[in-house]
């Protein structure tokens, strides 16, 4: 299966959309599978001109009758487009047919093969020596003519195929070529299923089957001559017991022999119940065998398929991936613009074609790395080496010497280095995801924690916002900072690191900013990491996230909890909110790219104000600006009095809202034309640094968030080995690096576990895990429980007083 057909499995499309118009009204887009559609089947209503799509394909498109094309359609073959079953193949159908691809594509023509009940097909006849394109089953398939020349197979949805034959002939002898195979199929099914049909077992299966039930078998009937024996041998003793009751003999003796014969045969009937069930069981096993058999090897046949289907996946990646690396043309891809960084995200999302060559040529290569700027010339800090005959070590000394003297304005370039997708995903079948050793190709340099604190790149939106006499005003700007948290996400798809139980990171921007950041990782299983923030500009940031995640398979839904508070020194108002879902979309196959979507809701708890936000989610269908952000700003009565729109990608306006008097007496909302001269622009996103796509795409500030720092704390981030030698592309080290980190921070889990057991078994009272800058406690406010800085971080680097700190690197 090749990288689309598998993405038109796996990749979002668009559902229920309008069939191009004409007397054979083309497909919509169907859901799912490798039939190449990718929307809810059946014909639209809304007429569409059929040339449209095949104008812009320059191929065929759907029209009435035959094949309506905006050029001359291929021709199929003399004799038309099929073919018996008399080929080398021994398939009882094989031949050309035009297959619904998509909108812009329309009809293209296919090569397909019917053969023992399975449809499939490829590009060309030549293909179908390394490549098939999609296959359906026949046997659950439904088989419908539309018109002339069009018909459709469909398995319910999973798969769903809308064909066209050259003429009215060629389409009845494939229908009719279809419907037999489909009742031969049903009738083989059928078959298996009553007479117990075990074909599709093994012989080693059905061995091991036929022993184990010989086995029980031979077991059973052990224990039936064994009940033979006790019968036999009770009823021995029972008489036995009898001649002694005739005896003459005192009357307690008579009743100890009369207890003992009771006991006899309460003994006798149990051994007959226990026979007797395991007879019962073994008829069950018996029975239920071939059910058994037949579960047993569907689940190996989906592993087996699921295999094959990840290693052909893998091999297709790293073809493509060495065709993009000769590739001497690129795909525009500037950062820096509104219009491109659109783009991308659309032709992630959007491509609706299954089979676009140039889609399956570029985007497949971006599951595991971004390519290089291959027109760019490196410079000698290039750590590939291509270029540069400076060590490493004396490029990272020399980095060490800038960074004391100015903030740094570049990392060294990320290696274009290949991952082979196969090696990791075959040994992580059957594994539970958190379980799964990922190496440091997915990460960029930094870790969560440093990522946490990007949320303060746009900290003069709080500057701002503490000058504000009016709260509703003050709301606005804590509005347009909630959403510029997010604008760091939109190109930045490779995950951060996870920090370790008792790791820190602090920025000390109090001179230059006026503010000073503390994060720390205050829990491991949940993953939790606590922030806190001050400024001497007036306010306070706090916030614990906890992030639970949920992998659909061809996306990963990222859901933070808990709420984060901002607190102004003057006003003494109180912000809270919660941030929204982050999906990572393409997961498996094709470019990855970002989106957010939810609500956000940001109460003012000293005066009651709110502000409402919604993150609009993307939709191919959608007129609106991608990632568009909308919001109202409220008083505690319910009225509105400002309007933010913008996106969270690039920037946010707000509009005051003026009542006018509606037509009928009552308030009215102002108009639009009077609303813009109102407009006031909240907050703009900064400009990427020159070069940021060789640099993970970061910003400005994430530049200088790893680079090195004397006095910091022996747990801080910029002193992690593995992320500071994955920044310095050293890839293989920190793999290795990464795993000791781990391995040692699994062994401190396992210490502290046993502790603990010892103190509940010694009955001594034993503290669990505490954060050590941190304090957990319920809030005031919102009456959670979250930690809170406790204090004393910076009095201690003033001392340099790190002795409480754990070993943790």
């Amino acid at each position: 299966m090749a990288a689309t057909e598998l993405r038109g499995v796996m990749g979002p499309g668009p559902t229920a959309m309008a069939a191009p118009g004409g007397g054979g009204a083309g497909p919509p887009m169907v859901g799912g599978g490798g039939a190449g559609g990718r929307g809810d089947s059946g014909p639209g209503s809304a007429a569409a001109p059929s040339t449209v799509a095949a104008v812009s394909a320059g191929g065929p498109g759907p029209g009435a009758g035959g094949v309506a094309a905006a050029g001359p359609a291929p021709a199929p073959p003399a004799g038309g487009s099929g073919g018996s079953g008399a080929g080398g193949s021994g398939s009882a159908r094989e031949g050309w047919l035009f297959k619904w691809t998509n909108y812009i594509k329309g009809y293209q023509r296919r090569w397909f093969v019917l053969s023992n009940g399975l449809l499939s097909y490829y590009r060309s006849k030549a293909e179908m020596r390394h490549t098939c394109r999609g296959t359906i089953n026949l046997a659950t398939a439904n088989i419908t003519v539309e018109d002339s020349c069009n018909f459709i197979i469909s398995n319910g949805g999973a798969q769903t195929y809308h064909l066209k034959a050259s003429s009215e002939v060629e389409r009845q002898r494939w229908v009719t070529a279809l419907e037999l195979a489909k009742a031969k199929a049903v009738k083989m099914l059928a078959e298996s299923d009553e007479s117990g049909d075990e074909e599709s077992v093994s012989q080693t299966d059905k061995t091991e089957l036929q022993n184990t039930l010989r086995t029980l078998s031979s077991k059973v009937e052990d224990l039936s001559t064994c009940n033979d024996l006790i019968a036999k041998h009770g009823t021995a003793l029972q008489r036995s017991l009898s001649e002694l009751e005739s005896l003459r003999l005192p009357a307690e003796s008579n009743e100890k022999i009369k207890q003992v014969n009771e006991r006899a045969t309460l003994f006798r009937i149990t051994s007959n119940a226990m026979i007797n069930a395991c007879r019962d069981f073994l008829v069950l096993a018996q029975t239920h065998s071939k059910k058994w058999q037949k579960s047993l090897q569907y689940e190996r046949d989906q592993r087996i398929r699921l295999e094959e289907t990840l290693e052909q996946l893998a091999k297709q990646h790293n073809h493509l991936e060495r065709a993009f690396r000769g590739a001497t043309v690129l795909p525009a891809n500037t950062p820096g613009s509104t219009g491109s960084s659109k783009d991308q995200c659309c032709s992630g999302k959007g491509d609706m074609s299954d089979e676009d060559d140039e889609n399956e040529f570029f985007d497949a290569p971006e599951i595991i790395t971004m390519p290089e700027n291959l027109g760019h010339k490196r410079t000698g800090s290039n750590i590939s080496g291509a270029s540069s005959d400076i060590s490493l070590d004396e490029q990272y000394k020399h980095q060490l010497e800038e960074t004391k003297k100015e903030k740094r304005t570049r990392i060294p370039y990320k290696p274009n280095y290949s991952l082979n997708l196969w090696s990791i995903m075959k040994n992580c079948i059957g594994k539970e995801l958190s379980k799964i050793p990922m190496p440091v190709n997915f990460n960029e340099p930094l870790s969560m924690l440093q990522r946490l604190t990007e949320d303060l790149e746009y900290h003069e939106l709080l500057d701002r916002a503490a000058k504000c006499e009016n709260s509703l005003e003050q709301l606005c700007y804590v509005a347009a900072f909630t959403v510029s948290s997010y604008s760091t996400t939109v190109f930045r798809t490779s995950k951060p690191f996870n920090p370790l139980l008792g790791e820190t990171f602090e920025l000390d921007r109090l001179e230059e900013n006026g503010y000073r950041s503390l994060c720390e990782q205050v829990s491991h299983h949940p993953p939790a990491a606590a922030h806190h923030a001050e400024s001497k500009n007036g306010w306070t940031l706090r916030q614990e996230i906890k992030i639970t995640s949920k992998f659909r398979g061809k996306y990963l839904s990222i859901m933070p909890s808990v709420s984060i508070h901002c607190i102004f020194h003057a006003t003494g108002h109180h912000y809270t909110w919660k941030k929204v879902t982050t999906t990572v979309h393409n997961i498996i196959v094709g470019k990855l790219w970002i989106d957010q979507s939810g609500e956000i809701d940001i109460v003012n708890h000293k005066t009651g104000d709110k502000c409402n936000l919604k993150f609009v989610p993307y939709s191919y269908f959608s007129r609106d600006v991608a990632r568009k952000v909308t919001g109202e700003v409220t008083d505690p009565s319910g009225k509105v009095h400002f309007a933010l729109l913008g996106t969270w990608d690039e920037k946010m306006d707000c509009f005051k809202v003026q009542p006018v008097i509606g037509e009928n007496g009552g308030d009215a909302r102002q108009r639009g034309h009077e609303a813009e001269e109102s407009r006031v622009m909240l907050w703009k996103r900064n400009p990427l640094p020159k070069n940021a796509e060789n640099m993970y795409y970061f910003s400005e500030l994430a530049l200088t968030l790893n680079a090195w720092e004397a006095g910091t704390a022996p747990t801080d981030s910029r002193l992690r080995p593995d992320q500071r030698l994955m920044e310095n592309g050293r890839w293989d080290e920190a793999n290795a690096e990464k795993q000791r980190l781990e391995e040692k921070q699994r062994l401190s889990r396992k210490k502290r576990e046993a502790e603990a057991m010892k103190a509940t078994e010694d009955g001594t009272p034993y503290d669990p895990y505490k954060a050590l800058w941190f304090e957990r406690k319920k809030d005031p406010v919102t009456k959670e429980l979250t930690h809170i800085y406790r204090g004393g971080y910076w009095e201690c680097k003033e001392k340099q007083d790190w002795s409480s700190c754990p070993d943790i690197f």
